[in-house]
C-alpha cells in the first residue's frame, strides 16, 4: 500500500474537464487496490505567486497558510501523479506556480544554498499530459520540452525517481471509445501506483 498524492493541475475547478475525469480514474484504481490516496486541486486554493529570491530562500516557513497542508501531503507522498493539459507549450502558470511554492527548500531540497541535495528519494512519479496535438508530434517534433523540464528540473532534481509520462493527444477529437481506453488505461496505472 502506498500513499498516493494527485495533483490534480487543470486551473478550470470546472468538474467538466478531461484532467479531471482522468484524475477520477486513476484514484478510482488505486483506492480500489488499497492505496491511500490525497488529491491536491490548486485551482481550489487560494495562494499567492512566489515573486522573490528571498521568499524562495525562506524554505518551508515561508509556505503561505493555504497551502501548508498540501506541502504536508506531498511530503508525506509515496508516489505522485501529476496531470495537466499542454498550455502554451508546457503546464498552466497556476501548477507552476504552486510547485514553486510547496517544493521548496527544506521539502524538495536540502536548505545548504551551496550544494543543496534531494530531499524526496523513495517517491515516484507519473506525469500525465493532455493535448490537442498528436501526442507523437509532442514527442518527437518538440521533444516533449517542459515534460522533459519537469521530469529532469524539478521532479528528477527533487529525488524523486523513477518519473513516468502518460501523454494523451487529439483530445478535442477523442469519440466515447477513444476516452474510455485512457479511463481504464489510468484506473490501471492507479492500482499499480505507477
Amino acid at each position: 500500500m502506498k500513499n498516493v498524492v494527485i495533483i490534480q493541475g487543470h486551473p478550470d475547478p470546472s468538474e467538466n474537464r478531461l484532467c479531471r475525469a482522468l484524475a477520477a480514474a486513476y484514484e478510482n484504481g488505486a483506492r480500489s487496490a488499497g492505496h491511500n490516496v490525497t488529491v491536491i486541486d490548486p485551482a481550489q486554493i487560494d495562494f499567492p505567486l512566489l515573486r522573490t529570491q528571498v521568499d524562495w530562500k525562506n524554505g518551508i516557513d515561508g509556505t503561505p497558510a493555504t497551502l501548508r497542508e498540501a506541502q504536508a501531503q506531498c511530503m508525506d507522498a509515496d508516489h505522485f501523479m501529476m496531470i495537466y493539459p499542454l498550455w502554451m507549450g508546457t503546464m498552466p502558470a497556476l501548477l507552476k506556480a504552486f510547485l514553486e511554492q510547496v517544493f521548496r527548500p527544506g521539502v524538495a531540497l536540502s536548505a545548504d544554498e551551496s550544494l543543496p541535495g534531494p530531499l524526496m528519494k523513495g517517491k515516484s512519479a507519473r506525469v500525465v499530459v493532455t493535448m490537442g496535438m498528436p501526442a507523437l508530434a509532442y514527442r518527437w517534433f518538440f521533444l516533449a520540452h517542459s515534460l522533459k523540464n519537469l521530469e529532469r528540473n524539478i521532479l528528477g532534481f527533487s529525488g524523486i525517481r523513477p518519473v513516468r509520462n502518460t501523454l494523451f493527444g487529439m483530445v478535442e477529437k477523442a469519440d466515447s471509445h477513444t476516452t474510455q481506453k485512457w479511463f481504464d488505461t489510468m484506473n490501471a496505472l492507479g492500482k499499480a501506483a505507477k
